[in-house]
């Protein structure tokens, strides 16, 4: 309630009192007792402010890539019956020293907008608020907090490259790991969908059934619409990353991801610290995959070697993104045996040196390379040696 300059002006007014009673001085008494008359005039013009305010804030956009502007846009409106005081809005925000906002004072009924920039340099969650009302006498003596809205939160997703999706594989298969509708007609036979007649379409494919319910000529759809698959898997192992590459390598596997997501393809997101995605494909899951890529942290435990010998196992095809730090010679072992169960690999390399040799599937990130161009070029390769056009 009492502010630092509030309990200094109480403790001198209590302090001058005293001396005043033990000395015999009446001044000082006088002025010690006006010292803490001021406090409780000061306590008690706060507390009989009546304040009717009601206050709403939106995060706009609430999920946005690293660098792109996001705001807090907040309205504050006057309930009462009575004109408002001035007002301090204070909304703390994670990892910075918050907003603070004045208010001048609303008539009774009126409103006022007012916005702030968030910082969004960096990926993460960023949790604003609870934001509160700050009602102060003009003495700076007494403080009144009114608590005005709950926490919200800012998704900043990894920095997003504009870069192509990996090439389609002979490894690519239709039914790659995900859930599709299936339907089963009367006469026992298996197909993918139901759509209507166009004209060209062979009249045995005629579904009569359905036909008959629709009031409109169906036809079956025997097969899938093709997905390929991508699976990427990033090393989060503090051992083999310092904060600046990991940022360079989670950065990378979000554009692959989002790369993907833009041609509906089938993603797999595995990493060292346990977690696995599953293959997947839609806004919804792209977006889910993208909360992790925002949150994800380096890790102590986890080994590529053991991600790349479960891989090896696995008969899974399309392309296998790998993004990381350079591997080790036994985990370069551990990659090509896993390799041999897909189409592509692409190793993606963070790094702030010039290495002395690169792969020719290898891409490098950092602050010395420009990603999306040598993306670009390792895929441009791969078409050109690929049969099947993208």
């Amino acid at each position: 309630m009492l502010t630092r300059q509030g309990w200094t002006v109480l403790g001198t007014g209590v302090g001058t009192v005293v001396l005043g009673r033990i000395f015999g001085m009446l001044e000082l008494y006088l002025a010690g007792a006006a010292l803490v008359c001021l406090v409780l005039i000061a306590v008690l013009s706060v507390l009989l402010s009546r304040l009717t305010m009601t206050v709403a804030r939106e995060v706009r956009p609430d999920r946005v890539s690293a660098g792109t502007e996001s705001r807090v846009d907040v309205l504050a409106q006057n309930r009462g019956t009575r004109r408002t005081p001035v007002l301090l809005m204070v909304d703390p925000v994670s990892g910075t020293r918050g907003a603070r906002l004045m208010i001048a004072p609303l008539a009774p009924g009126a409103s006022r907008d007012v916005s702030y920039r968030l910082p969004t340099e960096r990926r993460g969650i960023v949790e604003i608020g609870p934001l509160r009302l700050e009602l102060s006498d003009p003495f700076g003596l007494a403080l009144l907090r009114i608590p005005a809205t709950e926490v919200t939160e800012l998704t900043v997703y990894p920095r997003i490259h504009r870069i192509p999706p990996p090439p389609h594989t002979f490894g690519d298969d239709p039914h790659a790991g995900a859930d599709h509708p299936n339907a089963l007609s009367l006469t026992g036979e298996d197909f993918y969908a139901l759509r209507p007649y166009v004209i060209g379409d062979d009249m045995r494919r005629v579904h009569w059934p359905s036909t008959a319910r629709h009031d409109e000529i169906m036809v079956r759809q025997d097969e899938l619409p093709w997905q390929s698959r991508t699976t990427i898997v990033l090393d989060t192992r503090s051992s083999t990353h310092t904060d600046e590459t990991f940022e360079y390598a989670v950065s990378a596997a979000a554009s692959v991801l989002q790369a993907c997501r833009a041609c509906d393809d089938l993603v797999r997101l595995i990493s060292t610290d346990g977690a696995d995605s599953g293959f997947s494909s839609g806004k919804a899951s792209a977006d889910s995959l993208m909360e992790y890529l925002a949150a994800v942290r380096l890790s102590a435990g986890g080994t590529m070697t053991g991600v790349f010998q479960r891989l090896a196992g696995s008969s899974s095809g399309g392309t296998l993104v790998t993004v990381g730090a350079t591997r080790s010679a036994a985990e370069e072992l551990a990659a090509t045996r896993a390799g041999t169960a897909f189409g592509n690999h692409i190793h993606v390399v963070a790094t702030t040196r010039l290495p002395d040799e690169v792969g020719p599937l290898t891409v490098l990130t950092g602050p010395l390379h420009s990603f999306g161009d040598n993306w670009t070029a390792v895929v441009s390769a791969l078409r050109a040696r690929r049969v099947v056009p993208r």
